[in-house]
């Protein structure tokens, strides 16, 4: 069955805004100054190769001189609180490109209504597509090898049914995370099981490009390399560690009413060159 979420490449894009969650902010990727890297940001870095050089002896910086980029995103964010805080910005830097996931945080809340999350996040899109270039709208995760959101896979399909539907009806790409059959594999994950690895946040960019009809270079679907079966106590000793140092952390924070980003602002707010 052919990938409909691809669309032709048409319009050189100039500049790029993300908007979104921890996946976007890029929680799971560590950068060498300590902030996240993670797949928007290097879907930037694939974006600006796309722009022509402004003359034959102008070189790669050069070139991402002329491609601007804003990352808005901030983890633990809701929908709501995506709409309210990051959609009215992303509106006035009108960028040729702006990337939308949210809804993640909500799904796995206890009571979360997907179709009601679904019209929500419909409205949202009618607004940015009144103002910026392009829309890409990003799906939810397969999460059924991922214990803690094993159980909220049908809410998650719910969900990505409407996100589909509401690109369709305007003209959205989307990035289809569900259909990403390489994140599946463990390594694909972040200790935490919650956030992608390095790995996993570049498999999730270069199918970003491929969805834009970019040249990549490499295949996000490609095979992992053979790896040593892990015997029954290897794996129970790992869920154990895991659960005492992130899941037990995430549980107190929900029964708290806490968030991971209360004190964390957007790494990059304004249309910035790499």
């Amino acid at each position: 069955m052919a990938d409909d979420s691809r669309i032709q490449k048409t319009d050189i894009i100039g500049s790029y805004a993300a908007i979104g969650d921890s996946f976007t902010e890029g929680v799971g990727d560590p950068g060498p100054d300590g902030s996240y890297v993670g797949w928007a940001d290097r879907f930037a870095v694939l974006l600006a190769d796309q722009l022509p050089a402004p003359d034959e002896t102008a070189g790669a910086d050069s070139v991402h001189g002329l491609f601007r980029y804003a990352n808005l995103a901030v983890r633990g964010r809701l929908l709501d609180q995506i709409v309210e805080e990051q959609v009215p910005r992303a509106k006035e830097l009108a960028p040729d490109l702006v990337s939308f996931c949210a809804g993640g945080n909500d799904i796995i809340r206890p009571g979360t209504d997907p179709d009601d999350l679904a019209e929500r996040f419909e409205r949202a899109v009618a607004d940015l597509t009144n103002a910026v270039g392009t829309v890409m709208v990003t799906t939810g995760f397969d999460t059924r090898g991922v214990p803690v959101l094993r159980h909220m896979r049908g809410k998650i399909a719910t969900y990505n049914v409407h996100l589909r539907a509401i690109a369709d009806r305007y003209h959205c790409p989307v990035l289809d995370l569900w259909s990403l059959r390489s994140i599946q594999d463990r390594r694909a994950w972040d200790n935490d099981r919650l956030h992608l690895s390095p790995e996993g946040h570049t498999r999730v960019a270069l199918r970003a490009a491929q969805v834009l009809s970019l040249e990549t270079p490499a295949d996000p679907d490609q095979p992992w390399p053979p790896q040593a079966q892990r015997n029954t106590f290897e794996m129970r000793r790992d869920n154990i560690q895991w659960a005492r140092e992130y899941l037990v952390p995430w549980i107190g924070r929900r029964l708290r009413g806490e968030s991971s980003g209360d004190e964390v602002a957007a790494k990059r707010p304004d249309l910035l060159p790499l």
